[in-house]
């Protein structure tokens, strides 16, 4: 009975940790799932607006000029830089959390 009594004292005390750890994963899964639609959203709009562009130049028939190549190639370059700057603000911000919930835990 007294070995019962500890093992289960035992299994009360550590389940906090149990728990927090399980939360920690859970959150950090959610964080993916949401990075990765974020960034599939973008592509998507971005796609979107360069298309946009090369039928503004192809309407214009500038499709094939080299001021309509550079224009579409520094949209392209902005978007990547762009999602680049995304990205890292992200991990930051998700940094900052988990050293957050570590602080309080």
């Amino acid at each position: 009975m007294k070995k019962s009594i500890i093992a289960l004292s035992a299994i009360l005390l550590a389940s906090p940790v149990f728990a927090a750890t399980t939360t920690d994963n859970t959150v950090a899964e959610a964080h993916k799932g949401a990075d990765t639609a974020k960034e599939k959203l973008h592509k998507a709009q971005h796609e979107g607006q360069e298309m946009k562009l090369k039928s503004e130049h192809a309407a214009e028939g500038k499709s094939h000029t080299t001021g309509s190549k550079i224009t579409e190639g520094a949209q392209e370059g902005w978007h990547k830089t762009k999602e680049g700057t995304e990205k890292g603000w992200d991990k930051t911000r998700q940094g900052a959390e988990e050293l957050k919930n570590k602080a309080t835990n």
